[in-house]
């Protein structure tokens, strides 16, 4: 989304032209599908409620301050994935660059409004019935540790475009999680489920990458491993006493 283009590029590697043929088409499906999801997921746990219903978050909690700006924050970012993604597509790049500064500043509010989020809900008590506060907090910073790590990826990487944009893609399913466990019936299949549907959109674009270039790119070949690898990573650490304790200092 942050600029995936610089003033020079990367050289394309011969046959990647052809490769590439679909991916504006394909990128901006993902971006449409990803939008629909988000909408899905919360709009019957908040974005309805803002005009009828129980003003509650799903776990029960206020609509606070914090809640609205959270909730802001991320429809930001789900139309600017759209319009960036549709500015490549109309090869308008100096205006995706220009957005791509807005784009790195949002991504950085988005992180310090989910990682403060996360605490205030833990610290009223706020989770799935049955589960430890302090151990579900775990899901929602490992969201924003993961989606801020391959932001910063894609940053640095911003003038390589084939893996810049694979890595905001990778950033935006990052945490698209907390949308898919609010569809109907996912909460229940409890982690397995939801980050194990959330993330199927990455194994579908390693999958265009096979059927258009006959061969995963570097970006998705570290970058997925290390998305999968976050759910058993974050639900170990969040049942240790380190992690216990360090719930109980950040709730005071």
């Amino acid at each position: 989304m942050v600029t995936v283009a610089a003033e020079r590029y990367v050289p394309t590697p011969r046959g990647q032209a052809a490769g590439g043929a679909y991916d504006r088409l394909f990128y901006g499906g993902m971006a449409v599908a990803l939008a629909l999801t988000v909408f899905g997921g919360f709009a019957p746990t908040y974005y309805t409620r803002l005009l009828s219903g129980p003003k509650a978050t799903m776990s029960g909690g206020p609509f606070t301050t914090l809640v609205h700006l959270h909730a802001a924050l991320f429809t930001t970012w789900v139309l600017l994935f759209l319009a960036q993604t549709a500015l490549v597509a109309a090869r308008r790049v100096a205006v995706h660059r220009r957005l791509g500064v807005a784009g790195a500043v949002l991504a950085a509010a988005m992180v310090a409004a989910g990682t403060t989020l996360a605490v205030a809900t833990a610290k009223r008590g706020g989770a799935p019935v049955g589960v430890d506060p302090l151990a579900f907090m775990a899901i929602p910073i490992f969201d924003m540790i993961v989606f801020s790590g391959f932001v910063t990826a894609a940053l640095l990487l911003r003038r390589d475009k084939e893996a810049h944009k694979r890595l905001m893609l990778l950033a935006y399913i990052s945490i698209v999680v907390a949308a898919v466990a609010r569809l109907p019936g996912v909460l229940p299949l409890g982690p397995p489920g939801f980050f194990g549907l959330g993330y199927a959109f990455a194994l579908l674009a390693v999958a265009y990458d096979l059927v258009t270039r006959r061969r995963v790119h570097k970006a998705y070949a570290w970058g997925v491993p290390l998305l999968v690898a976050s759910v058993p990573v974050r639900l170990a650490v969040s049942g240790t006493a380190a992690w216990h304790a360090l719930g109980q200092l950040l709730t005071r």
